[in-house]
């Protein structure tokens, strides 16, 4: 068993106030790693000892680590050919004695016996490999929190690398490299002596080579010279390759650990789920009356319902790494928790009336509070995940997991905002929302959405082409559609009203929301408001678009239309 190193600090290091809960812990560890080695057997061994001034043979005991017993399927497997043949007989047996019950019975008691006596002896081999488990355990405790000691050192030498999450992670990894190249080193330098012996020889070895060396390049200085030229061609041409190749890994290294570890189909599915949980939770506040029902009155303090879907996959990835619907139900939940919490509050008042006669009278009134506190997943990350999940968390939020429009996140063009001087368009029998198209077309130029998603209710960017969507459809009065993702929340809202035309609906109307489908994946990435249609294109107001809102216009037969949400103003 390698046993890991026991650090020393010094009195600076330990007045601290960044490294005393690391070395506080490290120190902790060392003492159960030593407490659980102390408990590892010791064998008595006899050595002779022969004084010297007297010639006498003396014996005494000494104490030894004993040599871990072997591992249970090294057993296994030292007993699988007895094991083989006896089971063979047994299948054999009970071929032959079917209509025996007693034979049979009896060979059944024979079989639970033998397996009775396998039990037990697999459990006193494992009874006494625990002295070794629980050090191999206390170890790798005591190396996680060496190595979170040299990190926290680290940070405080170098303070710039705490103010990027990346170059966190990065800092931490190689602070693992070098731990476990000294510990080997460590653990080699046992064979020292030999060691030297060996390096002392092939010095002289080599002392007499570059003398005979020398000698041959003074006696051939032009041709020396030549070689020593394209030597040092192909260095500088090695080592361009080399930090070509060590960058390119690095990148690689980089971009693969900010990504979604996911499947992209898992992710949008687990965010439908969530989707889902919310409108749940919606339709239980919208039936409180109908579930709830003989109260005199109805109070409602509701905060808002909603979250980003990049915090949401941020948070599993951190948690669970690759992740499924299935797999990611129990933390699903535990974060729901955590972002909503939904009360009911009875309060009976006591009050009076007066009759008709002028006598007064007492009823009690029956007040149903109903309150649904929630805050972004952001904040209630931070007091569920530790502090290395934090960390990934930080990391995929500032990324997006590289995936920035997987849940709908906007348009990369960045192109100008389109006139619309001399488009005639060509009204359908929908009536539409024309004052709200003129409200999305006030707000072409503006940058960065913030108007929107803080309105929405979100403290940091977000991809907001939906947020901006429905900024619109609020400035008219309208609570409902709200959606922050396309294709979890705004598509199904609009299905499930009956309230959606396919790609090629020919009656669009001012105010309608248009929803595309850039990678062709069946996933719809961005929406728009529709401005209208002069019968062979239709023209938008979108957010998000290069991160601005501009007007664009497509052809009505693009294939990365997805569909239409229609509005029935």
């Amino acid at each position: 068993m390698n046993k890991e190193p026991r650090l020393k600090f010094t009195e600076e290091e330990r007045a601290d106030p960044a490294l005393k809960k690391p070395i506080r812990r490290a120190e902790k560890a060392a003492a159960k790693a030593d407490k659980a080695q102390a408990k590892i057997p010791k064998k008595q061994v006899r050595q002779k000892m022969v004084d010297r001034k007297t010639g006498r043979i003396t014996t005494q005991l000494v104490l030894e680590d004993k040599k871990k017993p072997s591992s249970k399927l090294s057993h296994a497997v030292r007993d699988a050919p007895a094991n083989a043949v006896t089971g063979k007989i047994h299948r054999e047996i009970r071929e032959t004695e079917q209509d025996n019950v007693g034979v049979e019975s009896a060979h059944k008691s024979e079989e639970m016996v033998e397996t009775g006596a396998r039990l037990v002896r697999e459990g006193y081999h494992s009874h006494k490999l625990k002295p070794y488990r629980k050090a191999e355990q206390a170890e790798q405790t005591l190396e996680k929190a060496n190595v979170n000691v040299l990190y926290q050192k680290s940070l405080r030498e170098n303070p710039q690398l705490s103010s990027n999450p990346i170059s966190r992670w990065q800092q931490k990894r190689a602070i693992k490299k070098e731990y476990a190249a000294a510990k080997r080193a460590g653990q080699a330098a046992g064979n020292t002596a030999s060691a030297a012996q060996k390096t002392g020889k092939a010095a002289r070895t080599v002392k007499e080579k570059v003398q005979q060396a020398g000698a041959f390049v003074m006696r051939h200085k032009k041709g020396a010279g030549i070689v020593l030229a394209l030597f040092l061609v192909i260095c500088l041409l090695m080592n361009s390759l080399s930090s070509c190749s060590m960058l390119a890994q690095s990148i690689g290294s980089v971009v693969s650990g900010t990504t979604y570890p996911s499947d992209d189909a898992e992710l949008v599915a687990v965010e439908a789920s969530y989707a889902a949980k919310e409108a749940e939770l919606q339709a239980e506040i919208d039936n409180i009356e109908s579930s709830h029902p003989g109260y005199d009155e109805y109070r409602y303090d509701l905060d808002m319902i909603g979250h980003d879907p990049h915090e949401l996959a941020a948070y599993l990835s951190a948690v669970l790494q690759g992740y499924t619907r299935q797999s990611a139900q129990a933390e699903m939940e535990r974060i729901f928790s955590a972002q909503y919490q939904l009360t009911l509050t009875e309060e009976i008042q006591t009050r009076t009336y007066t009759d008709d006669d002028g006598d007064e009278h007492e009823y009690e009134y029956y007040i149903l509070h109903v309150k649904l506190e929630s805050r972004s997943i952001g904040a209630a990350a931070s007091e569920l995940l530790t502090q290395e999940q934090m960390e990934m968390y930080q990391i995929y939020r500032q990324t997006l997991g590289n995936k920035p429009l997987i849940f709908g996140g906007g348009s990369p063009d960045m192109g100008n905002s389109e006139d619309l001087t001399g488009v005639e368009f060509i009204n359908g029998t929908r009536p539409g929302n024309p004052e709200l198209v003129e409200l999305a077309k006030r707000q072409v130029g503006n940058v960065g959405g913030q108007p929107y998603w803080s309105w929405y209710g979100f403290n940091s960017r977000v991809e907001w082409c939906a947020c901006f969507v429905s900024w619109c459809y609020g400035q008219m009065g309208r609570s409902e559609p709200r959606f922050a993702a396309c294709q979890s929340q705004g598509i199904p809202w609009f299905q499930s009203h009956g309230q959606w035309g396919a790609r090629g609906y020919d009656n669009l109307a001012p105010g309608d929301a248009i929803f595309f489908d850039w990678d062709l994946d069946g996933s719809a990435d961005h929406v728009g408001i529709v401005i209208g249609t002069d019968g062979s294109r239709v023209y938008t107001v979108e957010g998000n678009s290069g991160d601005a809102c501009k007007i664009k216009s497509y052809d009505l037969n693009y294939e990365c239309i997805k569909g239409y949400g229609l509005m029935n103003w």
